[in-house]
């Protein structure tokens, strides 16, 4: 059996957490996982929560910010520090300051560069080439604290928000695993945040996965990688004859020799294009809602002939 290292208490909620949560088991003592709870009426999976009681964590799960205050006054954990992941309420600094070594949290950018809620997404939105991940010990001013280490991970060209998500929960796991004994032991000492370059993500909506035809093609096609999953790139294509059709975006590409009006479909040898702001957008899989993802040529056969 490998030999456990310093115990931790986990908070985390979405699927991130739960993914980090299960690898983090098979090398730390999990005293305890504090978790949301099952919103009231959800009928989905709730993987952090499904994790800790298939593994028999002690598990708690308060609402908001005051819920977890109230948790950390009534209970002493013996855990030199907190790990949070995705995890979602807001921490105050008693919260903080109940860890002898605070709370580490593993933020998915090159702090400060993209601070804030989603920085995977907004890291594949602006087309940069690459990201990574921090380990910050959390301060209450948002993802301003001292770092104890930072990697870089090169972005594919045509990587997706699914794809880099997996890439980065790994690189973090791996971070964790050699760099939190060595912080819980004094060997490594927490250093500023760079004082220039500090960008911010927020929280997205499901407006965000509205195609907008003027913008450029580029654009389009970064968004369709960064929604896939959530909010999902959505668009109303709008024929000649009249005849419209909502469907959901799943790949692209960007087209630049044939280039229709902004907003008008062109059907070409089996290839669905439409004009955007200066190039055109050409469409190469897709979904109409409650049908499964086919090719653009198969769309066009089903539907458009």
């Amino acid at each position: 059996m490998k030999k456990k290292l310093p115990p931790i208490v986990f908070f985390g909620s979405g699927p991130v957490a739960a993914a980090s949560l299960a690898f983090l088991s098979e090398h730390f003592e999990i005293e305890a996982v504090v978790t949301k709870p099952r919103a009231q009426g959800h009928r989905g999976a709730v993987p952090v929560l499904e994790l800790a009681d298939e593994k028999k964590f002690r598990t708690y799960t308060p609402q908001n910010k005051q819920e977890l205050d109230e948790l950390m006054n009534t209970i002493t954990f013996t855990s030199p520090c907190g790990i949070v992941v995705d995890y979602g309420i807001i921490m105050s600094g008693q919260v903080i300051d109940s860890f002898p070594k605070g709370i580490v949290n593993s933020h998915f950018s090159l702090l400060p560069e993209w601070r804030g809620a989603d920085p995977i997404t907004f890291s594949i939105l602006s087309g940069q080439s690459e990201t990574g991940v921090s380990l910050m010990v959390i301060v209450e001013a948002l993802d301003e604290g001292d770092l104890i280490a930072q990697e870089t991970f090169d972005i594919p060209p045509r990587m997706t928000t699914p794809e880099l998500t997996d890439a980065l929960v790994a690189l973090s796991n791996k971070m964790l695993v050699a760099t939190l004994p060595r912080y819980i032991t004094g060997e490594i000492t927490p250093y500023p945040q760079a004082t220039t370059g500090a960008s911010y993500s927020r929280r997205l909506s499901k407006e965000d996965g509205i195609l907008d035809w003027r913008k450029d093609a580029e654009v389009l096609e970064r968004e369709v990688r960064g929604f896939l999953g959530w909010p999902q790139s959505k668009a109303l294509l709008a024929l000649s004859d009249n005849r419209s059709f909502e469907v959901i975006v799943t790949k692209a590409a960007v087209e630049t020799s044939l280039v229709p009006a902004v907003g008008d479909v062109l059907i070409a040898n089996n290839r669905l294009l439409v004009g955007t702001g200066t190039t055109a957008f050409e469409i190469l899989r897709l979904k109409v809602p409650g049908k499964k993802e086919v090719a653009a040529a198969d769309f066009i056969r089903g539907y458009l002939k």
